[in-house]
This record gives structure tokens, C-alpha cells and sequence, in this order.
């Protein structure tokens, strides 16, 4: 039977060849990449990051401040009994008006009422023991000393009395002024402590506003200033104020004054939360940016310009804060290009992308400054 032999060829030495060369050809534009990145000031191997920016454009703001406040009543208290005992008398009307004066509630006092009792009886004794013995001493019948003994004995229960009355009265809780009574806090019978509320009772017919701005706006406010006071949010409804009393020192830890103002017109319900606005002077023009431009620091606060396709950081001031943008004072001209998206991959002196182009509004007047 004839055999046949199949056919090999050597092809180790060609396939090595061509490896090696798609090899070079590969790293070499590998490289030529890497080398085009680090000429454009980013580092080996990265490409230019995309970002979007904004041309700085000056436009009208309303230079009005924004402050969180909270109405207040006019007059607020908790009654508390002045001494602890069993309620005897409860007269609670939540949520009626109350005169000034009327009883809310009385406390058991048999005790300070037998002590009282007491007290006048002894008064009684030493009144009359006090008038024989003075008798006596204008007849050298006792000395000195026994009739002085006498009337230490009658301004002594005196005290007593007046001691133990002072005690009945704190057993009787009144209203301090006309006001409305809240909800009812115990029940009849039950034992209360100075610790204990009865009631509250709120005088309704004049309420307060209190609100806080930040120190640096302390001279825009003073005793006899008027304010906008936002009470609803849905209507967007705005009630003057008249400012009565500012805080004589700036709370320290959050640096913010605190300032009181009278609602002139329309009463609100204590506690709820209102929008106040402060009128800072005249409106202007200013250079507004969106706030996430703002790249904080320590001690400055930094954006990013474009200039020649590089990107470049520099120091700014700002002022007033709007809801989503804030006033550069210094730092940025109109004109100027700044980076609003992609701030975090832009590094300084490194070539950028440009997405898009974006201009500030220059017709509508934006909300009020934030003071927060």
C-alpha cells in the first residue's frame, strides 16, 4: 500500500515578523497620543476634559435681603403652679379668650388655711396681753423688757400671717393679661409640681417677627425700619413690619443679629415660619455666576476661567446669594469665560473642551439675596 507524506512548512520565523512589526506600530501611536496629551498641559495618557462655561455678563439685581424668621405672640406664658398640691378648681377654656385676672386653676390650701387661722388667734392673744402689760408699765408694774417682749410677739405673728398668705395666694393661678388659653395639660384632682404646665395663654391680637441676618449686613437695620413679611408661601403675600428692638450683641457662634419686628398688618399664628425681606439700598447691576462655579477654600473662594483653551484659577469675593447664583464683586469682569460644569476635572494651566456656551440673563430680575 503506497504511504503519502503531508506537506510542512516553517512559518515561525514570518508570523514573529509580523508580531513584532504590529508591535511598533502600536506603541508608536500610543505614544504620539501621550505625547499630544503632555504638550496640552494635561497629564501622559489623559485626554482634555469636556467642560460647559458661562460668559460673564453684568445684569440688574434687586439688592434686597432674604431672611428665614418666626412669628411670635405679642405676649406668651406657661402657667405653672408657684407651689406643688392637688388641684381643686380647674377652669381651662381652650382656646377661648380669657380676661385678665380670671381663674385658671386653685390648689388644695386647707393646711394654709388652718395655719392662718392659727396665727390670728395667737395675734389675737398677744394684742390683748400687750395692752395689760402696757398698763402696767406706765405704773411701773413690770419693767421694760417684758413689755418689749410683748410687741416682738405681735410683729412675730404678724410676719407669720402675712408669710402664710403670700403661700394661699400662690395657690390660686390667674391669667396674666387677656389672651387665648391653649390646650389643657392636667386634669382635675390630679397633683402638680412647680414643674407641671397647666395651660399657655397667648395674647393673639398683635404678633411679632423674629428673624436673623449675618453681621455684615447689620447696617441695612435699625429700630424703626420697615420689612416685607412673607406669611404664605403659596400666595406669596407680603405684610409690612416695623422693626421695635435688634439684639445688642451678635450671637457668637453663628455670627447672626437677631432682630424683632411688629406685624402692622395681619396677624399670623405663633411659630410658624416666614420669609422677611430687607430692603439693602438701591438696586444694581452685578456680575452673577451660578453657585457650583464656587470652588471654597479656607481662606478664598476660587472659580475657573478659560483663557486660550487653558484653564485657570483665580481668587474671588462675592456678595449677595440668590437661590441658585451669587454676586462676584471681585475676580471676574464681564466677558470673562468661567467654567460651570466640570469644575472638578479642570486642572490649573491645562488645556479644556469646550461643550457649550452659555450667557447670563439680562432681562429678568431674579429673586431676592439669600442672607442664610
Amino acid at each position: 500500500m503506497a504511504r503519502f507524506t503531508p506537506l510542512t512548512y516553517n512559518t515561525g520565523g514570518s508570523c514573529a515578523l509580523v508580531l513584532f512589526t504590529f508591535s511598533l506600530l502600536f506603541f508608536s501611536s500610543c505614544k504620539e497620543h501621550a505625547d499630544a496629551a503632555a504638550s496640552n498641559g494635561n497629564p501622559r495618557g489623559t485626554e482634555a476634559p469636556i467642560v460647559d462655561v458661562l460668559v460673564a455678563s453684568s445684569r440688574p439685581i434687586k439688592n434686597e435681603i432674604e431672611a428665614n424668621g418666626s412669628v411670635v405672640a405679642n405676649e406668651y406664658v406657661e402657667l405653672h403652679p408657684e407651689i406643688s398640691g392637688r388641684i381643686v378648681y380647674l377652669n381651662v377654656p381652650e382656646g377661648s379668650k380669657v380676661a385678665k385676672g380670671t381663674v385658671i386653676a386653685r390648689i388644695n390650701d386647707a393646711d394654709l388655711q388652718a395655719t392662718l387661722a392659727k396665727a390670728k388667734a395667737q395675734l389675737d392673744l398677744y394684742q390683748k396681753t400687750e395692752e395689760r402689760e402696757r398698763k402696767l408699765l406706765e405704773i411701773n408694774g413690770i419693767n421694760q423688757a417684758d413689755y418689749d417682749l410683748a410687741v416682738s410677739n405681735i410683729n412675730g405673728t404678724k410676719a407669720d400671717i402675712d408669710f402664710t398668705q403670700a403661700q394661699l395666694d400662690k395657690t390660686v393661678i390667674r391669667a396674666p393679661f387677656d389672651g387665648v388659653v391653649g390646650l389643657r395639660q392636667v386634669s382635675p384632682g390630679a397633683y402638680i409640681t412647680p414643674a407641671n404646665i397647666i395651660a399657655t395663654v397667648q395674647q393673639l391680637d398683635k404678633t411679632k417677627v423674629d428673624f436673623t441676618l449675618p453681621e455684615q449686613y447689620s447696617y441695612v437695620i435699625h429700630k424703626g425700619s420697615l420689612v416685607d413679611v412673607q406669611l404664605d408661601a403659596l400666595t406669596n403675600t407680603r405684610r409690612k413690619g416695623l422693626v421695635i428692638a435688634t439684639e445688642p450683641q451678635i450671637n457668637l457662634s453663628s455670627r447672626n443679629l437677631k432682630i424683632r419686628a411688629l406685624l402692622e398688618d395681619g396677624v399670623g399664628h405663633p411659630g410658624s415660619f416666614v420669609k422677611v425681606f430687607v430692603n439693602a439700598g438701591a438696586d444694581k447691576r452685578a456680575v452673577m455666576v451660578p453657585t457650583n462655579c464656587i470652588i471654597p477654600e479656607d481662606k478664598n473662594n476660587q472659580v475657573i476661567l478659560v483663557k486660550n483653551g487653558r484653564a485657570k484659577m483665580v481668587n474671588v469675593e462675592t456678595g449677595v446669594r440668590e437661590a441658585s447664583n451669587i454676586e462676584i464683586t471681585k475676580g471676574i469682569d464681564p466677558g470673562d469665560t468661567v467654567v460651570v460644569t466640570g469644575v472638578l476635572f479642570a486642572r490649573p494651566n491645562a488645556a479644556v473642551t469646550i461643550r457649550s456656551v452659555k450667557t447670563s440673563e439680562t432681562e429678568n430680575t431674579p429673586p431676592a439675596a439669600n442672607a442664610k
